[in-house]
């Protein structure tokens, strides 16, 4: 019997966790990429092995993959975001805080599968219900907003340093009043928004809409949680940027602090 696009994406995403898992503490090779940026051997093996399974289970769909790049039909409907390890320097550094991040994107929704390796926990969503799989069972996925707890991103890059800048927020007194920060680059803290561990994420930057941010978005937005861009319009249009929040009053509150930002002449 053919596998359903969300197993799919769950099998590819717990596909690639096992080989960053098995990788980790290694002795990784390193690509350089530019920019300060790099990847190391599991990031190219892991990408390999979930590219493997999707393109056997899916022929005709068209993927990007964050290390390989576009490969199949140009006009697919149907296109897979592959981020095989998102958090590489937290990785390379000795840090188990990464994702790996599998997503379909449709006309209709996008279905999504965000892998801890080292938790064994998936969170997925097919569109409608989000869920985290851990042992075997699915547990829906609960936002609130009771932690305090916000991550906010300081890896660039910042398009909106002139108005928005992440390291103002946290020195902001008000966030320090209102909120618990905590600062993280990696999307796995979309996952915990979505899942209650977090009441919220802040990045600047065009996260929502790649390879690293599309599988995260896509839970918070199927738990319920409220996701916007940094200027509260909907994600695809305002200044851009990433706000995720557990509940309606969180957002308002991150809202309102960024937009108390000074901007720069």
């Amino acid at each position: 019997m053919a596998i359903g696009d969300a197993e799919l994406a769950v099998a590819a995403a717990q596909a690639g966790a096992l080989i960053v898992r098995e990788r980790y503490g290694t002795a990784l090779a390193r690509h350089d990429k530019g920019g300060g940026d790099f990847a190391t051997a599991a990031d190219i093996e892991a990408e390999r092995a979930i590219l493997d399974m999707l393109r056997s289970a899916r022929p005709d769909d068209a993927v990007t993959g964050e290390e390989s790049g576009d490969s199949g039909p140009a006009g697919a409907e149907r296109r897979w975001l592959v981020d095989p390890l998102c958090g590489t320097l937290n990785y390379a550094a000795g840090t188990m805080l990464v994702a790996v991040n599998v997503a379909l994107r449709t006309a209709g929704a996008t279905i999504a599968a965000v892998a801890d390796p080292f938790t064994d926990e998936v969170f997925w969503t097919d569109g409608r219900r989000a869920a985290v799989r851990r042992a075997g069972g699915d547990e829906p996925l609960a936002p609130s907003g009771e932690s305090r707890l916000v991550d906010v991103n300081l890896d660039p890059p910042f398009p909106n340093g002139a108005r928005f800048r992440a390291v103002r927020l946290l020195a902001d007194a008000g966030f320090a009043e209102r909120f618990r920060p905590r600062v993280l680059s990696t999307s796995l803290p979309l996952t915990w928004v979505a899942a209650g561990r977090r009441a919220g994420y802040v990045t600047d930057g065009g996260l929502a809409s790649g390879v690293h941010g599309a599988a995260g978005v896509a839970l918070c937005q199927a738990a319920g949680c409220v996701v916007t861009g940094l200027d509260g319009a909907p994600l695809g249009s305002g200044i851009g940027g990433l706000v995720a929040a557990a509940d309606a009053g969180t957002h308002a509150a991150l809202i309102d602090l960024i937009a108390g930002q000074p901007v720069d002449a």
